[in-house]
């Protein structure tokens, strides 16, 4: 295990160590104490690490990830994860706005509740809130997977794409061109392995599926991996 004190080396130490990190590297393990809420900690990696941060952090925590695991063991600043592509990013408070933006793979987990426009514009990525989310949640999501298992606010779904949906709680309003749709064996089989990834313990019974009507926009389903 390697310990990383932030307040005393700084942040730019840290993620130059963290992204030099590689494949082969047997400093696999890596404990970040001393957090304080700093920006962007942990953002960028390219190796299959292990990184815990003991403490809160400030906005876009884990964004561009590839490989790694990143754990938060507090909350999370607005943006976490953004534009991840691979590997896991899992906060175990809450986080705040758009956590998962653009993101293209991997898995997020937020073990709380999340705040406005989660998911927006995902490209692939998989997101399981063990909490609630906001309003404007998967605006023009264009792929991945959204679970919440708690309520949805406003506007969930709004101009969507390809994404799937999956509430178990109430959605307060749909977006334009969202609708709720029927959930079928494949879709309980996705859930039902994203819940156990998340450590989840709700059921894929007790969800409803939301999705695009596909009234708005202009591409080609089947080609909708190309975009």
């Amino acid at each position: 295990m390697q310990t990383y004190d932030l307040e005393e080396n700084g942040l730019r130490g840290l993620n130059a160590a963290l992204q030099a990190q590689n494949a082969e590297t047997n400093r696999t393990r890596w404990e970040v104490v001393n957090p304080k809420g700093s920006h962007a900690i942990a953002v960028g990696l390219d190796a299959p690490i292990e990184v815990t941060v003991k403490g809160s952090t400030g906005y876009y925590c884990g964004g561009m990830n590839q490989q790694a695991t990143v754990r938060v063991e507090g909350s999370a600043g607005p943006g976490v994860a953004e534009n991840m592509m691979s590997g896991q990013v899992i906060i175990n408070g809450d986080a705040s706005q758009y956590a998962g933006a653009t993101g293209h793979g991997g898995l997020l987990v937020i073990k709380g509740n999340a705040s406005s426009r989660c998911g927006i514009s995902m490209k692939g990525i998989d997101i399981v809130v063990h909490g609630n989310i906001g309003h404007m949640s998967a605006f023009m999501a264009q792929a991945g997977n959204l679970v919440v298992c708690g309520d949805a606010g406003d506007a969930l779904g709004d101009s969507l794409y390809e994404a799937r949906l999956f509430v178990r709680g109430s959605v307060k309003s749909l977006g334009a061109d969202c609708i709720k749709k029927e959930m079928r064996p494949e879709h309980l089989e996705i859930l039902k392995d994203l819940l156990e990834r998340a450590g989840s313990d709700a059921k894929p019974e007790e969800f409803k599926r939301y999705g695009s009507a596909r009234q708005l926009y202009n591409f080609d389903v089947d080609k909708s991996a190309a975009y």
